[in-house]
């Protein structure tokens, strides 16, 4: 599975691994960047580009741990498979529990190679399509009016009881104006029920 959005993100000190993986993998039709140190791939990368990152352990400076532990400090969530000649059990289980696709130990099957790339870009899509709709939803959550918001969040926060009544006293407004507020969100949100704003709310971190 190859996609034009997604790049092979590849970092290894080794110009002989680095080269020929390259060239297997732009045979398979992936595009394909290449870097010779982490330190080089942190001020190339910005968080944006989608794909994954094919990651050598053992590197000069900072090496792959490093680089996987900063990326998250950062917020970037791009896949990340390790590669490796020198790693063992410990340094494969720290990178796996930080969110490793998988830990790869040289010589490997370009077959395993390409079937954790997949996987990893089957899952950088997925979080590509979360994003999508979270942004979506803080889209239209923006084009409610204040007052909609203020009654969107007394329907979250307490959705098992929490009748217009109830929040028109809280507003101090009419049961009969908190209703027609209540179906504005609905119709703006796109949504049915109270149940799906929960939901939302709660998926897109509305109310942070």
């Amino acid at each position: 599975m190859s996609d034009a959005n997604l790049t092979v993100f590849l970092v290894d000190d080794d110009e002989d691994i680095r080269s020929s993986l390259a060239r297997a993998l732009a045979k398979r039709g992936f595009e394909v960047e290449t870097y010779v140190s982490a330190e080089a791939f942190l001020e190339d990368y910005d968080g944006e580009q989608s794909g994954c990152l094919l990651l050598d352990y053992g590197m000069p400076r900072m090496n792959g741990l490093e680089l996987q532990n900063h990326m998250i400090k950062k917020g970037f969530s791009i896949p990340i498979i390790f590669i490796t000649g020198h790693g063992g059990v410990p340094e494969s289980v720290q990178a796996m529990k930080a969110g490793a696709i998988d830990f790869l130990e040289k010589p490997f099957r370009q077959k395993t190679l390409i079937d954790c790339i997949n996987g990893a870009f089957e899952k950088a899509i997925t979080a590509q399509q979360n994003e999508k709709k979270t942004r979506e939803l803080h889209i239209k959550f923006a084009r409610l009016t204040e007052r909609e918001k203020e009654i969107a969040q007394l329907m979250v926060s307490n959705s098992s009881n929490t009748t217009s009544k109830d929040i028109g006293r809280q507003l101090n407004i009419s049961p009969r104006t908190v209703d027609h507020h209540r179906a504005r969100i609905l119709e703006k949100m796109n949504i049915k029920s109270v149940t799906e704003l929960v939901d939302i709310s709660l998926r897109a971190n509305l109310f942070s």
